[in-house]
């Protein structure tokens, strides 16, 4: 929208071009997603109190009792101000936004009717039927992509400059993978108030400034990486950075909203996206190391206790082992956030060190 003002007033206010600028756009769009989370969230808080409030979820420590009934779709909102900051500031002739719109309503739609069901019926969704839906929507956007850009297919691996090989016809079950296993382990991470939403925020950043580098070639070709041909991703990052320190705001020790699984699968396929279309895929294991950690955590306690009858933790995902070791809520978010801070340095540190 701002665009196509900014086009229609350039012949008068000879300023105004400077809206059709990358880095104007990122600063813009971020400020605008901040302001409209912090403007409207307590109204959406206030609304949820009466329409979106469930149990906690079940495998939780005891003290997690004391949130039952606190506003549970909180990505919702996530959601809405995510769109509507595409609308203002996103250039949408690029296909880079439509697959983005494609992905948070794919994920967020299956993630809103567990979130629905679990309101409904205690459990939610059956695992097979929320896996396979995954799937499916993965698989679209992943024809989507070769349809609207025919991108390229190579996996380009960090720290070597010419390491790179063609996956052909694997790329689909790559791109589903990508966006079903990155979307599955935010949502698994998505335990403790602002622990999720604090990752998925470093990560944002660090994708937004991946994709800026790569949709400059001088940038690009200096740091040998692969240019992309469309900045437009540091715009949409910017945009979930904006959405992500408003809700942070509101989902702070101790939380007065939660994400659910709407925010969660959502947020967790768009950051797996940015990856896919900077062409850093693998990047991505290193920056969202803390998802990583917290998934494995998860397959580890259930191969000990299918082996062995023994658990690994006190209790998985991860961040609720340290809960029962008597770590305070806070602290393990912060402390966590802290290494996925470091890890998201780590992962940019690799664009040089090649």
């Amino acid at each position: 929208m701002f665009l196509s003002i900014a086009s229609s007033m350039q012949g008068y206010v000879a300023s105004v071009h400077v809206a059709h600028y990358i880095t104007v756009r990122v600063v813009g769009s971020m400020l605008t997603s901040l302001f409209l989370s912090l403007l409207c969230g307590n109204a959406f808080i206030e609304f949820s109190k009466k329409m979106f409030t469930a149990q906690v979820r079940a495998f939780t420590p005891e003290s997690h009792k004391k949130k039952d009934n606190i506003p549970s779709m909180g990505g919702l909102f996530i959601l809405l101000i995510v769109i509507l900051t595409m609308i203002l500031w996103s250039d949408w002739t690029k296909s880079d936004v439509w697959l983005f719109l494609l992905t948070l309503l794919g994920f967020g739609g299956i993630g809103c009717a567990d979130d629905v069901y679990k309101m409904l019926k205690q459990g939610g969704l059956r695992a097979k039927t929320k896996f396979r839906l995954q799937i499916f929507v993965g698989f679209i956007v992943a024809c989507a992509m070769i349809w609207l850009q025919k991108p390229s297919t190579e996996l380009w691996f960090p720290f070597f400059k010419h390491l790179h090989f063609d996956l052909g016809l694997f790329f689909i079950p790559w791109v589903i993978f990508l966006l079903v296993g990155t979307s599955n382990a935010v949502n698994l991470t998505d335990g403790l108030d602002g622990l999720a939403i604090g990752a998925l925020m470093t990560n944002f950043s660090v994708f937004s400034i991946i994709a800026y580098v790569a949709g400059h070639f001088t940038f690009a070709h200096y740091l040998q990486i692969p240019f992309a041909a469309s900045s437009e991703v540091a715009v949409l990052g910017a945009i979930l950075v904006g959405a992500s320190l408003g809700f942070l705001w509101f989902n702070a020790h101790p939380a007065q909203v939660f994400m659910g699984d709407v925010g969660s699968l959502s947020l967790g396929a768009v950051l797996a996206l940015m990856a896919l279309l900077t062409k850093q895929e693998l990047l991505l294991s290193i920056s969202g190391g803390l998802f990583v950690f917290e998934t494995l955590s998860v397959i580890f306690q259930m191969m000990s206790w299918k082996l062995y009858k023994k658990k690994l933790f006190k209790m998985a995902p991860i961040h609720h082992h340290f809960e029962l070791l008597g770590w305070n809520e806070a602290k393990i978010t912060v402390r966590f956030n802290i290494i996925s801070f470091v890890l998201c340095l780590l992962a940019l540190i690799t664009l040089k060190i090649r």
